[in-house]
């Protein structure tokens, strides 16, 4: 496996990206999208935002409860079968789908990931 982007400035990557510490706080099935995907609400203590996230092939819906999740919360909305997605919830792909990303320990909801 190697690396296959450019280097890019560190600077400028904290700088454009804002990922935050969220928790997910409510979880549903979302048959209308073309892939199999769940309808998060997504707390970030000052405010909750929706996601719409490829989780649903390691998770059941009951397993992404309370969990907390890094998110990208300034890439805009994105529109999904009607359904408002405010935020990315990242994840990396495993041998049995997509695997969320999650501090190590609790954090408060909100702290920002640099």
């Amino acid at each position: 496996m190697g690396f296959t982007e450019t280097e890019i400035d560190p600077a400028r990557f904290l700088e454009d990206v804002e990922m935050r510490i969220g928790e997910i706080v409510a979880v549903e099935p979302f048959p209308e999208a073309r892939k199999d995907v769940y309808k998060l609400d997504v707390d970030f203590g000052d405010e909750t935002r929706q996601s719409a996230a490829g989780l649903t092939d390691v998770y059941d819906p009951e397993d992404l409860l309370g969990s907390q999740v890094v998110a990208v919360v300034n890439l805009g909305t994105v529109s999904i079968a009607g359904f408002e997605s405010e935020c990315l919830v990242t994840g990396v792909d495993s041998e049995d789908g997509v695997v969320h990303l999650t501090p190590e320990r609790d954090v408060e909801p909100g702290t920002r990931v640099y």
